[in-house]
């Protein structure tokens, strides 16, 4: 069973377009494995996300390619935790922001920290 906070990371943890095409040939053609590891490779995915992320194209959900997607992405599947999250940042507490998105998903520091600043700037908070 999938837990919302592993789903909800790999909806919103950026892959590239490229990885994302050579994981599913190598999906296609039964290489689950190597599938998983190219997903893995460049995008920051864990080992329980990446699986996931592999499978949710066939489930009509498009992985991001870059933060801006990914925030967009964030805020279609927890409009609740942007809105804290742009609280936050509105009061100037970036770093309360990356730890709050870390807590609420799995989404490593590093991603969490480009999505927040991506979030920022749409929400015009400096």
């Amino acid at each position: 069973m999938t837990s919302t906070k592993t789903r909800t990371t790999a909806l919103i943890t950026p892959v590239a377009q490229q990885a994302q095409d050579e994981a599913k040939v190598l999906a296609d053609q039964g290489r689950t494995a190597q599938a998983i590891r190219r997903l893995r490779k460049d995008s920051g995915l864990s080992l329980h996300a990446a699986p996931i992320a592999l499978d949710l194209p066939t489930q009509g959900h498009a992985l991001p390619t870059d933060y801006r997607q990914a925030v967009h992405a964030l805020r279609q599947c927890d409009a609740q935790l942007v809105g804290e999250m742009t609280n936050l940042l509105h009061n100037k507490n970036q770093d309360s922001a990356i730890k709050l998105l870390r807590e609420r998903t799995d989404i490593d520091l590093a991603g969490g920290y480009h999505l927040v600043i991506e979030l920022a700037a749409e929400s015009d908070v400096h």
